[in-house]
């Protein structure tokens, strides 16, 4: 038996509340696909709960490095399942990690990253979709966006200050640009499906 304590995961109440809606979507969405690459794993419980109940597919779990040891240890200490892989360290900035990447992954999953990232990040998660993902048809992302510049709830008024607060560089983003980002890797919107919490899943595909 090893003496090494083992890593707390960390936890997300939000991921606990968001899961069920979001696989609702998802199982519809990537019914036909087979190998899923999750950006931004975060606490892993998403993961976890998602390879479980989509048992067809292969989840691939990635994040930057600074949190590869929590999806770990979620992944380690609660998955029951065959299809659950553990992280690749993924920086959207950076080359991908081409060599851990398999060419199969045909769809995305990422969920309440957006808002996080600058947009020079958020350009560079599009634009690695197109140069490292030759297969992928079906990409999937939840959270909350603008319409036409106008947040769609005053609530979603007040996370955007909170998150330009913290870093002036995130804020939540206009979904006719991230559908512009999305069309220059030849996808198109599939769906747009109103969330828990004032947040959307946006189902894009590409032929």
């Amino acid at each position: 038996m090893s003496l090494l304590p083992l890593i707390q995961a960390p936890f997300s109440q939000v991921c606990e509340n968001n899961k069920a809606p979001i696989l609702a979507v998802l199982t519809q969405a990537f019914s036909l696909n087979r190998h899923v690459l999750e950006i931004g794993s975060g606490t892993g419980q998403h993961a976890v709960y998602f390879a479980a109940n989509l048992p067809h597919l292969i989840w691939q779990t990635s994040d930057q490095a600074e949190y590869i040891g929590g999806v770990t240890a979620r992944c380690e200490q609660e998955n029951t399942t065959t299809n659950l892989v553990l992280p690749l360290i993924l920086d959207v900035t950076a080359p991908w990690p081409v060599d851990g990447l398999t060419p199969e992954i045909d769809a995305v999953f990422s969920a309440n990253t957006l808002h996080i990232m600058s947009k020079n990040m958020v350009e560079a998660f599009f634009s690695g979709l197109g140069l490292y993902l030759p297969q992928l048809n079906t990409l999937c992302i939840y959270g909350p966006f603008n319409y036409q510049g106008e947040f769609s709830s005053d609530s979603n008024r007040q996370f955007d200050g909170f998150l330009k607060q913290r870093d002036p560089a995130s804020g939540i983003r206009d979904i006719e640009w991230i559908c512009c980002l999305a069309s220059e890797q030849g996808f198109t919107l599939e769906q747009d499906v109103a969330m828990p919490a004032n947040n959307r899943l946006l189902q894009f595909v590409r032929d």
